[in-house]
């Protein structure tokens, strides 16, 4: 299993299932939080980047890969996206690609750790960009599982989950609980979405994500993209919707908003995306 981060001459490393993920760099914070252990990194290859447990979360010349895959497939299809809930995502990426859509109104970020907002604030300030003095973004240091449990039936138009692997504080993140709570928050016509592993580190996890996500909300769909620096490089990310798989489908005004902004999402990408599903996971989803 993954466990800290080692520090080997200028090299960090994460080790997972007998393989390591490294940068060349050095380390510039370490901290124990109340969740979790918390480390900043300066790299030669992606710039400053962030650990949380020993796992790479995020890097400053990395981000995009992750960010915009989550985002932009659910914020151009959900059938409206003014009120947008983010669970997770303490540095800020989901948040700041979220409000470069001129249509959300609202958006709630939801993050157990305030120390990670801290410190993505202080380090990684490119990343959450502008997000954090948007009138539009409030911020909540809370439990995200407590605040889907508590939410109002129907109050999210988008509902994206940003979590780390499930372990530690995330760990009720990849739970029936949990997700029958998103898909009970969410108005008709509204887009989920979470990071769902990679199919190839995590691949048991990633097959029993989809599965249930599919049985809560009817409708789920796995998209495959590449985080290189991520345990595989190979990475997921499952939408669902109640209506209909409607984040197949997208609108064309509001991809023409953030399109030319965006280094990796495009509608073109997204339709590949979806459709890289490999034969082995295929056979498991649809058996």
């Amino acid at each position: 299993m993954t466990t800290a981060p080692e520090t080997s001459g200028n090299w960090i490393d994460e080790h997972h299932n007998g393989v390591r993920y490294g940068l060349k760099g050095r380390v510039l914070v370490e901290e124990q939080s109340d969740f979790q252990r918390i480390t900043v990194i300066d790299s030669q290859r992606y710039g400053k980047g962030l650990l949380l447990d020993g796992c790479w979360m995020t890097a400053e010349h990395q981000e995009r890969h992750y960010h915009e895959s989550l985002v932009h497939p659910a914020l151009c299809t959900a059938a409206a996206i003014e009120r947008v809930l983010v669970i997770g995502g303490g540095d800020g990426g989901t948040a700041r690609e979220c409000l470069r859509h001129p249509g959300v109104k609202h958006l709630d970020l939801v993050e157990i750790d305030g120390r990670v907002v801290d410190l993505s604030q202080e380090h990684l300030p490119s990343i959450g960009g502008g997000c954090w003095n948007d009138p539009r973004f409030h911020l909540r240091v809370a439990d995200g599982i407590a605040w889907a449990a508590e939410a109002e039936d129907a109050s999210y138009d988008v509902v994206l989950v940003d979590g780390s692997d499930p372990t530690g504080p995330a760990e009720g993140l990849f739970n029936r609980a949990f997700f029958s709570n998103c898909c009970r928050i969410l108005k008709p016509g509204g887009v989920f979405a979470t990071q769902s592993e990679s199919p190839e580190a995590f691949r048991q996890v990633h097959i029993d994500m989809v599965k249930l996500i599919r049985e809560l909300f009817g409708h789920a769909d796995p998209l495959y993209g590449w985080v290189p620096m991520y345990p595989s490089g190979w990475w997921s990310w499952t939408f669902a919707a109640k209506d209909g798989p409607r984040y197949l489908t997208v609108q064309s005004e509001r991809a023409a908003a953030v399109a030319e902004g965006c280094a990796i999402w495009s509608p073109r990408w997204q339709q590949g995306a979806f459709n890289t599903i490999p034969a082995f996971i295929e056979r498991e989803l649809n058996p």
